[in-house]
């Protein structure tokens, strides 16, 4: 979609919004209601109606207020998630890296039980055909192993893209609600007093005088934890055709849930044992198509939060988060990519919520956690940028401050009792955490250290090193990335680089910065001959969502300038400049590693060591930034950052030095 399209509602931008955004939060209805009257403990009028006024008060004050109408005009040129709210704030406060990469790790999280919860409630739904009863049991081996079928399936697929299927998915969608819709309102015709579970009375009064009450919280909370899918996805299809999206599906959702109360008061039984009142309200001769649908419906929200990792992670690495991981374009859509690295950690994690948990009752028992903190910090994040980029008077931002924290410090307290039932899960999520904070950390020490020098003083050195004919030219073209943000001065490493490990005579120096800039997809370049046709600085400003293909990028500025008839490209040696051939380019990457001549105080020491530790399962810095290796030379430097001093090494004069008579000469050797 053009930026054009994202501004104005189409119908086929609702329709892509369907197949995108509402995948995880629309299959909730799957196991939320089941879940509230399971923690109940009973199908009473009371934890019916109260149930269903809590789920839609979660709906309106979570997804609806929140993120449709506040957090959704958050947008970072068109783009949201929570990467780019940290790009729209991070200069107001230091510290904000820390929810910002807390919020990250506990999406990502969220990833590895979103498909099993999902395509585990859809698939136990032909539990209720008859005949099929006996063999699709919740957590028997066939289920299991037709869940992991899917789930295997789904993950082999995503190295071709989703452009083949992806334009099914919102038609799939659509027919999904209004199956829904249809459904719920097939009950409410029979029972319309399940109307009035829409009052806040319900909910409050199951809240207050439930023996469960305020703890079933946690199963509500279920009903919203799509929510952060909205903002993340707003690229993809916009503010306005999301909220417009949104009104269709909040009242199928609200439809369902009113249907599935109504069938559960019309039994008026104390209790269901375990029936599913989703699949129980569909008519006995569509349930085999239903359940079609409802997989289909879980397949299309699986692929929505794995596409949303992998641009999760595209982002990190971008914003120096997360270490550099092999990332591939299946297809010419803007913004679809693949990670290999990440769709295999989600896979074996998927895997392993299956065969653990085994049925969805079960994954709902260990849902929730990871979403209630993600969304705090979203708060967090959402409060810096209402009030100073914004401007919203503290009148205004207190409350609505104070409004989300207590309604998710609510859900975050009522969820955190499930935190026994996911311990699997919190070494997942503290290792995505911690890799995002020793990245961030390590970088800031790398960067405090680096020492930067005028360039001008040294253009004399340059120009006599590429005059001397004694010296074996290295390379007609010599290219060096720089961090140098002032083009008035370069690292020292790279002037000891040049001169002194072994001179680098060339015919023309090269210096290329990147900039990241704040807009997601910029992508502009600057020159400045520092020197005529001897040093030249480039200087990208790629926008946080571009990949830095150094190679093919620096390629098209030198082509321009050749175009432009501010370059010369072709080759200074005498045999070959008859001929007209192109000169030669060549890379230098300055590789770092730690080197023993430091002292760190502790947590310096900790965060470089795994820092360094982490970096040997990254990517090369040469893949990274698109370097073909034939071009790129790498130099292997030594980072050093508090040089030992004050050693205690003392000379003495030979003449008088008496060697201890119980030294043996040939252990010194």
């Amino acid at each position: 979609m053009s930026s054009d399209q994202l501004k104005k509602v189409t119908t086929a931008g609702v329709l892509i919004t369907l197949g995108i955004i509402f995948g995880d939060i629309g299959t909730s209805p799957l196991y939320t209601f089941q879940t509230i009257l399971k923690d109940g403990g009973s199908a009473s009028a009371e934890l019916v109606l109260g149930g269903i006024s809590c789920v839609f008060w979660t709906l309106t004050l979570q997804t609806t207020f929140k993120y449709v109408f506040i957090t959704l005009r958050a947008d970072n040129h068109g783009e949201g998630g929570i990467f780019s709210l940290y790009a729209l704030v991070k200069r107001f406060d230091k510290r904000l890296f820390l929810p910002t990469i807390i919020g990250a790790g506990t999406l990502l999280a969220d990833g590895i039980i979103t498909p099993p919860i999902s395509v585990s409630s859809a698939v136990e739904g032909l539990n209720g055909v008859s005949g099929l009863d006996k063999y699709i049991v919740p957590g028997n081996h066939l289920t299991v192993g037709i869940v992991m079928g899917i789930i295997l399936a789904l993950f082999l697929f995503q190295r071709f893209g989703t452009k083949i299927v992806g334009g099914a998915f919102g038609p799939i969608m659509f027919v999904w609600f209004t199956m829904m819709g249809v459904l719920g309102l097939n009950q409410i015709i029979h029972y319309p007093q399940i109307i009035q579970a829409l009052s806040p009375h319900y909910g409050l009064r199951l809240l207050i005088h439930h023996p469960k009450g305020f703890w079933l919280l946690g199963a509500v909370f279920l009903c919203t934890t799509g929510a952060e899918a909205l903002y993340s996805d707003l690229g993809h299809c916009g503010r306005k055709n999301i909220q417009v999206s949104w009104i269709f599906v909040k009242t199928m959702l609200v439809l369902n849930y009113l249907g599935q109360g109504a069938w559960v008061l019309l039994q008026n039984k104390p209790n269901l044992g375990d029936i599913n009142p989703f699949f129980a309200i569909v008519p006995q001769w569509f349930l085999i198509p239903s359940v079609f649908i409802a997989t289909a419906a879980s397949v299309i929200a699986s692929q929505a939060l794995i596409s949303g990792s992998y641009t999760l992670i595209s982002e990190a690495i971008i914003l120096n988060f997360w270490p550099r991981v092999t990332v591939k374009y299946p297809t010419d859509i803007r913004g679809q990519i693949y990670i290999p690295s990440i769709n295999w950690i989600l896979f074996v994690g998927c895997i392993l919520v299956v065969a653990y948990f085994r049925t969805s009752e079960a994954m709902t028992a260990a849902y929730g956690f990871s979403i209630t903190i993600a969304m705090l910090m979203t708060t967090i994040l959402m409060f810096y940028f209402l009030r100073y980029r914004k401007h919203l008077s503290w009148t205004i931002v207190i409350p609505i401050l104070l409004v989300f924290v207590t309604v998710e410090g609510s859900f975050f307290v009522a969820n955190a009792v499930k935190i026994v039932n996911r311990l699997m899960f919190l070494v997942f999520e503290f290792g995505l955490i911690f890799t995002m904070y020793i990245w961030y950390r390590a970088r800031k020490i790398n960067n405090r250290f680096l020492n930067f020098i005028p360039l001008r003083e040294h253009i004399p050195l340059l120009k006599d090193l590429s005059a001397d004919t004694t010296v074996s030219k290295f390379s007609s073209n010599l290219i060096y990335l720089t961090k140098a943000n002032n083009f008035e001065e370069i690292e020292q490493k790279i002037i000891y680089s040049i001169f002194s490990r072994q001179p680098k005579r060339a015919d023309i120096y090269w210096f290329v910065h990147i900039e990241r800039t704040d807009h997601p997809y910029d992508m502009e370049y600057s020159v400045q001959e520092m020197e005529d046709d001897k040093v030249i600085r480039v200087e990208f400003r790629l926008g946080f969502r571009v990949q830095a293909r150094i190679n093919v990028l620096f390629r098209k500025v030198v082509e321009e300038m050749v175009k432009n008839k501010e370059l010369n490209i072709v080759s200074r040696y005498p045999s070959l400049q008859k001929y007209h051939l192109a000169s030669d380019f060549k890379f230098v990457i300055l590789e770092k590693f730690l080197s023993y001549e430091n002292e760190f105080d502790l947590r310096e020491s900790f965060i470089l060591r795994s820092y360094f530790f982490i970096k040997h399962f990254a990517q090369s810095e040469t893949k990274a930034f698109g370097l073909d290796t034939s071009e790129t030379r790498i130099e292997k430097i030594p980072m050093i950052i508090n040089p030992v001093s004050n050693i205690p090494l003392k000379r003495t004069d030979p003449k008088t030095y008496t060697r201890p008579a119980h030294v043996n000469l040939t252990d010194n050797a």
